[in-house]
């Protein structure tokens, strides 16, 4: 995805029109086209992802007692696998890209992220299959996981035998993995289908650390997002194959569209924040590409609110959105330079936009969403943006990755507050009818998903 954009002063303004998300649906998608979109929760699970509820407390203040017990549902549990999946390929990508760069101490904290990512679907396997199913998974997922960063080895030290051989275990894995998930489905998830997906994700893995190493940091930055948004898309689909058929009818739900699509588009500008601030403290070279991936999520998400409450709620949002990832940017601009001022400046402007984006949220949703409760999720936001690069910064790189991670894992979460808050008000505008009136402003959405 080409985006033009223009650099005023540090400042990244986004100079194309608003985009429609495309959403479709199912595996064979994932499979037929280049770029794809697009099970039950234990307290080991818990440990590395944080539930809707749980983030909702810790975000916007203490929901309800009965919100507080509320059982996890087979769609919480999808949104959980996708959204983990689609970390993984962004931790599999930055352990490869810091091997690249010969960065020892960084890699190592990347590889860690990436183990307590892979505990946590491991979590999720054991309690939908049993312990042989989580020993058999992690096996293969721990393999995968070596042959990648054998793979950036081979890359990194110029050695042909050494990528080769990566390549190889990777097809190994590719198709014992396939028939592994293939294996849970029940025969719901054909095993030909099931591979090609995976194949996809390790092709999107090892051509973006191809591109990496050619310094061709534009096509890197392509593929980081292709593979995100296919890895995402396939935890929904294996997560519709696993579960029941009738617990799977749920993900079809116009409101379940709606916030995995948002965890979706949030995940990414998560990451996609997390690596642009990484990489402008660190003056690495792909810090212009990984400015106009963020600048491509943004217009993404401006086309997600033109499609629910129409463009003058985009056109609202757009420049707020740009401006908090503006101040973002100077802020670590000004970590860099040790520019005390510039720093109180940035913080000063972020908690601004926090209140008028939180008035902003609140006026969308006819008052569903409070403007206080708002401005205290996404001042939550802000600061742990800010403080995984004040970590960077003092090479607390462990330190750094596991904040950006729950930073992460909060969006899915968030996603769960908004969703269900753009769902009702959508629904409430909507004629009689449902799907066959559209749904409202989730139309969009629901029928391309």
């Amino acid at each position: 995805m080409t985006v033009n954009s223009t650099n005023h002063g540090g400042r990244w303004l986004v100079r194309r029109p608003l985009l429609v998300i495309a959403l479709s649906a199912g595996i064979a998608a994932l499979t037929a086209a280049g770029t794809a979109t697009r099970p039950i929760g234990t307290a080991r699970v818990h440990d590395h992802l944080s539930s809707p509820d749980a983030v909702a407390l810790r975000l916007l203040g203490a929901p309800s007692a009965a919100a507080r017990t509320k059982p996890e549902t087979p769609a919480d549990r999808a949104i959980q696998f996708e959204t983990l999946l689609g970390h993984h390929s962004i931790l599999a990508a930055d352990m490869m890209r810091a091997r690249l760069r010969a960065d020892p101490d960084f890699a190592q904290a990347a590889d860690a992220a990436l183990s307590k990512n892979t505990a946590a679907l491991s979590g999720l396997v054991e309690v939908l299959a049993g312990d042989k199913a989580e020993y058999q998974f992690g096996y293969l997922w721990k393999t995968h996981i070596q042959a990648l960063f054998n793979y950036a080895r081979g890359l990194a030290d110029h050695d042909t035998a050494v990528r080769e051989a990566a390549r190889k275990s990777l097809l190994d894995y590719e198709g014992r993995l396939a028939s592994f998930f293939a294996g849970l489905s029940h025969g719901r998830l054909d095993p030909v289908t099931a591979r090609a997906a995976v194949t996809m994700h390790v092709d999107h893995l090892l051509r973006q650390a191809d591109a990496y190493a050619q310094h061709d940091y534009v096509t890197a930055g392509a593929l980081y997002r292709q593979s995100y948004d296919h890895t995402f898309g396939l935890g929904k689909a294996i997560a519709s194959a696993v579960l029941t058929p009738a617990q799977a009818a749920t993900l079809a739900a116009p409101d379940w569209t709606l916030r995995s699509e948002l965890a979706r588009l949030l995940g990414e500008h998560v990451a996609l924040a997390v690596g642009a601030m990484r990489s402008g403290y660190a003056h690495w070279p792909d810090f212009t590409a990984v400015a106009g991936s963020l600048n491509a999520n943004t217009l993404d998400l401006t086309g997600a609110i033109d499609g629910i409450f129409g463009a003058p709620a985009a056109h609202a949002f757009q420049p707020l959105w740009a401006d908090h990832v503006d101040q973002l940017i100077r802020y670590t601009a000004a970590v860099a330079g040790h520019n005390d001022g510039q720093r109180r400046a940035a913080v000063a402007r972020l908690g601004e936009f926090e209140q008028q984006f939180a008035a902003f949220l609140d006026g969308a949703t006819a008052h569903r969403l409070a403007a206080s409760a708002m401005a205290r999720g996404m001042a939550m936001h802000d600061q742990m943006l800010m403080r995984q690069i004040d970590a960077f910064a003092a090479k607390k790189y462990q330190q750094a990755h596991d904040i950006a991670y729950t930073t992460y894992t909060d969006a899915g979460g968030y996603s769960g507050v908004l969703g269900a808050a753009f769902a009702a008000t959508t629904m409430a505008r909507a004629p009689r009818g449902g799907i066959q009136t559209g749904y409202g402003g989730m139309a969009t959405l629901v029928e391309r998903r």
